[in-house]
Formats: C-alpha cells, sequence, structure tokens
C-alpha cells in the first residue's frame, strides 16, 4: 500500500526506486504531512505488504528512549546524571572504573569494555556464537559478553559509541523503578505520548502489523532477521514503532510532556563533538550548521534493520523514516532533507 499527503519531490520518489526501499516514511512540518508513504513486504514469504501503521524494529533508534528513562529518575530525584555507578549498583562491575557516572554511560565516554563494538566488528549476528540469541531475554543476559573484560579508557577520555553503557542504563533503570526497562518505557514513554502501536515485541510472539525484518543472501533469496537480533529488545536497541508513533514521540519530547523544559535541555546538550558539525547529548545525535542546531536525529541498523528520523527545530519538521531491510532509511533521510526545507 502506497499513501501520499501534500507534496512529494521527484527526488524521494527516484531514491525510492533506486534503494528498492521496503518500509514505511512520515515527513511532517508544524502541521502539516508533506509524505506518508509505505514501499514493500512486511512479509516476503506470504505477500504482506508494508503501510503507515505497520511497526519496524528500529535497533539503537531505541537509545534515545532509555535516555528518556534515566532523565525521568533524575527528574524524580532517584539519581542525577553525574551518579557515580558504583553508588548504584555497588561492586556488581568490579572492572569498571570508579570514577564511572551516568553522565558517561549517556554520551558513549564511558570506556566500559562493549559487547558489540561497531568500530572493530562487522557482523552483528557472530555475537550469537558464543550465546544463542534466544538466550537473551533480560538485561543481564548481556552481562556475559561484557562485565569481565578491561575498561577501554578512562571515563570522560573520548566518545566511542557504546552498546554496553545502554544495557547499563536499562540496568540502572530497573534497579531504581523495580520494572524491567521495556515495561518502564512502555508505561512512561510510549504510553504518555500517545504511541500505542508501539513496544517490545518477542520475534517468536510478534503481534499484528509486525514487519519482518529481511536480510538477502548472496545467492539474492532473502531471510528474516529472526536468529540475527536478541529475541526481544532491550535498552540499546530493539523497540517496534511505527511511523505516527515516532512522529508523537518527537513532539511529546519536544513540547516537553515528557520531561520538564529544564531536564530536556539537559538532554539535548552537546556534551560531546563526535566530528566537524556533529556532536552527542543523551540519547541523540546533534548536527549543526552556522553555529545553530540544524538538526536532532536517531538512527538504528540491525541485520534486516534500517532507521532514521529527525526533528528539525527550525521549521519544526520530522521525518521518520523506517526499513525492514539492511539500508536504505539513510538515503532516503538525504533525499528528503534535499527535497524539503526542513533547515
Amino acid at each position: 500500500m502506497t499513501v501520499t499527503a501534500g507534496r512529494k519531490g521527484q527526488h524521494v520518489s527516484s531514491t525510492i526506486e533506486k534503494e528498492g526501499f521496503s518500509g514505511s516514511i512520515v515527513v511532517k512540518v508544524s502541521s502539516e504531512t508533506r509524505l506518508a508513504q509505505a514501499n514493500g513486504d512486511a512479509d516476503r514469504a506470504n505477500g504482506r505488504r508494508n503501510g503507515i501503521e505497520t511497526r519496524f524494529g528500529i535497533a539503537s533508534g531505541s537509545k534515545l528512549f532509555t535516555a528518556v528513562a534515566i532523565a525521568k529518575l533524575v527528574e524524580e530525584g532517584s539519581l542525577s546524571f553525574e551518579t557515580p555507578i558504583k553508588d548504584i549498583l555497588g561492586d556488581e562491575f568490579p572492572n569498571f572504573h570508579k570514577d564511572l557516572t551516568v553522565h558517561h554511560l549517556l554520551t558513549h565516554t564511558s570506556g566500559i569494555p562493549d559487547y558489540f563494538d561497531e568500530a572493530v566488528m562487522d557482523n552483528y549476528e557472530d555475537l550469537w556464537k558464543e550465546i544463542p540469541m534466544y538466550q537473551i531475554r533480560k538485561t543481564e543476559d548481556f552481562f556475559p559478553l561484557f562485565k569481565d573484560k578491561a575498561m577501554m579508557f578512562h571515563p570522560g577520555e573520548k566518545f566511542h559509541y557504546n552498546n554496553a553503557g545502554y544495557i547499563m542504563l536499562g540496568y540502572i533503570v530497573e534497579k531504581l523503578s523495580g520494572m524491567n526497562i521495556q515495561q518502564f518505557i512502555q508505561e512512561q514513554i510510549f504510553i504518555p505520548a500517545g504511541m500505542m502501536d508501539s513496544g517490545y515485541f518477542r520475534l517468536d510472539q510478534l503481534p499484528e502489523r509486525c514487519a519482518w525484518g529481511h536480510i538477502q543472501l548472496d545467492d539474492g533469496r532473502w531471510k528474516t532477521n529472526m536468529y540475527s537480533v536478541p529475541v526481544i529488545g532491550g535498552a540499546d536497541g530493539g523497540a517496534f514503532v511505527t511511523g505516527p508513533d515516532m512522529v508523537k514521540f518527537w513532539e511529546a519530547f519536544m513540547e516537553n510532556a515528557l520531561l520538564s523544559e529544564e531536564v530536556t535541555g539537559q538532554m539535548l546538550n552537546p556534551f560531546v563533538s563526535v566530528k566537524e558539525g556533529v556532536q552527542y547529548g543523551y540519547g541523540i545525535w546533534i548536527n549543526s550548521k552556522d553555529n545553530k542546531v540544524s538538526k536532532y536525529h536517531v538512527m538504528g541498523y540491525d541485520p534486516g534493520v534500517s532507521f532514521h528520523s529527525a526533528y528539525y527545530p527550525e521549521t519544526n519538521g520530522i521525518a521518520v523514516i523506517l526499513s525492514n531491510q539492511c539500508s536504505g532509511a539513510f538515503s532516503i533521510t538525504k533525499a528528503i532533507e534535499e527535497s524539503e526545507r526542513l533547515y
């Protein structure tokens, strides 16, 4: 099914065709929906098509939800962004540096060992040779993959993208709230934001309207990602959302409906320089141009998943690109930004 609203540039259409894009796109500027379109199959084997209301996995795009969960605990006084991890978890992680704080975990400056270091590993699926993916069902199940390894560098020394850091943040949420991270995000973020179609779903118990992640093999055939990612998403990634729900998240977040203006502002502070024009806040990438923020954005890549979503403060614009294939979201995002005046 393909649904369009408003104007859609030919450049976007040609990019969709060139990429063989499978997924859903929603672009909204202020109150106007500029584009709402779905392409490809949610289930290739059975010919079930993607729609605007299809739920897609968003991989590491979910880290922003975990960061908001931590911020909610900060707001209620359960901890601060500068709280040392040892003050919360005691001696559970004896190899981790005593100076390690919540701030370090949120900004990927922790230096803790990662279970999947994207700077040195290419294939996420290789992880499950050591521990089968179907055994990764709760936060603690990740610990054997990194807990006993040595620190990579002193906390705060530099930016180094770290998935294990967000596993640790999820564990902190669970320790302080008494809820698992999935339940906390559902109750404290998704429901207040009106994201009623979003959630953390087991791959062996997917509800209706979920897209399977599809991976193309060398011989041209396709497989699903059921054996390529953990059976259920968690603190470092793996939530399922729809395009309209992700728009609702940005609106609630930027209008301070999830957090106070002060705490939202703290999350959006460009704490770490990643490269020229790109900084990182708490769970969110920040792009700057001419000394002002051009967009806040999140992204996620897993086998069978590519995802980009951004908020553009100059125009109050929101773009959501969800794909159930390994690539496509970045190219579509670039085409949209070149075709629409978003910043």
